[in-house]
C-alpha cells in the first residue's frame, strides 16, 4: 500500500495569500448582515433615486438606472410610485382607488399615442417605456410591489441587526411563510396575471372558452396600496426565514476561521521567536 505523501507546509507568498483569504472570510462571517443591508439599500435605493436625478436634470444617468434594472423589473406606469408629480401613483381606472387613473393622462403622452387602453399589450408596452414628465413627477425604477419586497428586506435585516444579539431569533416555520409571505402576493399577483390573460387583446369580451375564463377571472388591477402591501409582506417574512439561518452558519464560519487564524498567528510568534534565538 502506496503511503499518502507528507502535506507540505504553506510558506512564503502562498501563505500570505491562504491568510488574506481566510481573514476575508472570517471578516465577511462577522459582518455578513451589514454586508446584505447595504446591498439591500443600494439595489432599492437606486431606483429611487432614478426620479430624483430625472427632476434634477441629470437624464443621462437616471436613464441608465432604468436600463439596467429595466430587465429586473416591467417598470410599468400603472404599476409603478412616482416622485415629483401630481400623484404618487397613476393606477387604471379599473384598480378602483380615488387617484386620478392613467387613463386620464394617456391622450397627451407622446408614448401612448395611438394605443387605446383597451389593447392591453400594446399599453403595456408604452406604458413600460414611459418614464415621466413635469406634471406627473418621474417613475421608480422599480414596481410598487418590488419596492415593497426589496425595503422590507432591508426593513427587516436592519431590525434583526438591532435585535440578534438580545433575543434568539428562530426563522419563521416554512408553513408560515408560505402562508403569510408567499400566499398575498401569489393570489394578487396570479389572479390579476392570469385575467389579463384571459381578456381579448382588444379588451373586448371573449366568446367560448375565453368567455367562460372571464366570468371566473374578470379583469382586474391591483391598487397601489395592495401591490406595495403583498410585496412587504414577502420581503419582510423573507428576512425573517432566511437571516437567522445564515446567522448560525455564518457563526460557525466565523469559530472555524477564528480558531485557524489564532493558530496561524501562533505559528508566526513562534517562528519570529525561533529566528531571534537562532540570530
Amino acid at each position: 500500500m502506496t503511503a499518502a505523501p507528507n502535506k507540505q507546509p504553506v510558506t512564503g507568498r502562498q501563505r500570505s495569500v491562504v491568510l488574506a483569504i481566510d481573514r476575508s472570510v472570517y471578516f465577511f462571517s462577522k459582518h455578513w448582515l451589514a454586508a446584505f443591508n447595504i446591498i439591500a439599500l443600494i439595489y432599492v435605493g437606486l431606483p429611487i433615486l432614478a426620479p430624483v436625478l430625472m427632476k434634477a436634470g441629470l437624464a443621462t444617468p437616471a436613464r441608465a438606472i432604468y436600463t439596467v434594472y429595466s430587465p429586473l423589473c416591467h417598470q410599468m406606469t400603472q404599476r409603478s410610485f412616482f416622485l415629483f408629480g401630481d400623484q404618487v401613483a397613476y393606477p387604471r381606472e379599473i384598480a378602483g382607488t380615488d387617484m386620478v387613473p392613467i387613463e386620464a393622462y394617456i391622450a397627451g403622452l407622446p408614448d401612448f399615442e395611438g394605443v387605446s387602453a383597451d389593447n392591453w399589450p400594446a399599453f403595456f408596452t408604452a406604458a413600460r417605456r414611459f418614464i415621466g414628465n413635469e406634471q406627473m413627477g418621474y417613475k421608480m425604477a422599480l414596481c410598487e410591489r418590488d419596492i415593497g419586497i426589496y425595503g422590507f428586506v432591508l426593513i427587516g435585516g436592519l431590525i434583526y441587526g438591532l435585535i440578534r444579539s438580545r433575543v434568539n431569533v428562530k426563522p419563521l416555520p416554512l408553513i408560515l411563510f408560505l402562508i403569510i409571505g408567499m400566499g398575498p402576493i401569489a393570489i394578487d399577483g396570479f389572479s390579476q396575471l392570469f385575467s389579463y390573460w384571459a381578456t381579448p387583446t382588444d379588451g373586448s369580451a371573449g366568446a367560448g372558452l375565453i368567455a367562460q375564463l372571464q366570468q371566473i377571472l374578470p379583469l382586474r388591477e391591483s391598487p397601489p396600496a395592495l401591490r406595495a402591501l403583498t410585496g412587504a409582506l414577502f420581503g419582510l417574512m423573507l428576512a425573517w426565514l432566511a437571516y437567522p439561518q445564515i446567522n448560525k452558519g455564518m457563526k460557525g464560519t466565523e469559530m472555524q476561521m477564528g480558531e485557524k487564524l489564532r493558530k496561524a498567528s501562533e505559528l508566526e510568534e513562534s517562528e519570529s521567536t525561533s529566528i531571534a534565538d537562532n540570530g
